[in-house]
């Protein structure tokens, strides 16, 4: 996977969940997650966390892959030129 095949999948598809992007990717959570933090610096991906820990029902420290991401329409395709 590399950030261009991140960037297309996150675009095709209104909101995903760090799951679903981990696995059609077959990739470490967490691995993805630093892929999406350099979209997400360019503004190009709006991230929403998930405070749920594993579902919410218990008080373990386990931190769920639920967070959301979708492509920002408003400045995902906006390309900036430095002269």
């Amino acid at each position: 996977m590399i950030l261009k095949d991140l960037k297309e999948y996150v675009k095709s598809h209104p909101q995903v969940s760090l799951t679903d992007i981990a696995m059609h990717f077959d990739a470490d959570p967490e691995a993805v997650r630093g892929m999406l933090d350099f979209w997400i610096r360019k503004g190009k991906i709006k991230h929403y966390s998930s405070d749920n820990v594993c579902g919410g029902s218990c008080s373990c420290s386990q931190k769920s892959n639920n967070d959301l991401y979708e492509w920002n329409q408003q400045l995902g395709d906006i390309s900036i030129q430095i002269n």
